[in-house]
């Protein structure tokens, strides 16, 4: 991507990465519920990690698209 990006390129960004956090945070209160169920499945509580652990990475990277880079 270029160093500058333009507002018509930076607002679907940032309305993805909010998209993205507000996932994030749904899917850390859904595997805090399944925890306290009692009854755990560990394959879905591994596959709601994954999915979590996905999340953050694309997070990242929509993060870094947006903040320029700063030579120090």
């Amino acid at each position: 991507m270029p160093d500058k990006l333009s507002d018509g390129e930076r607002a679907p960004l940032q309305a993805e990465l909010e998209h993205l956090r507000q996932e994030h945070r749904d899917l850390d209160a859904a595997i805090d519920a399944l925890l306290h169920l009692g009854t755990v499945d560990q394959l879905q509580i591994q596959r709601l990690k994954k999915r979590k652990l996905s999340l953050r990475d694309r997070v990242a990277f929509i993060e870094d698209q947006l903040t320029p880079d700063i030579i120090a």
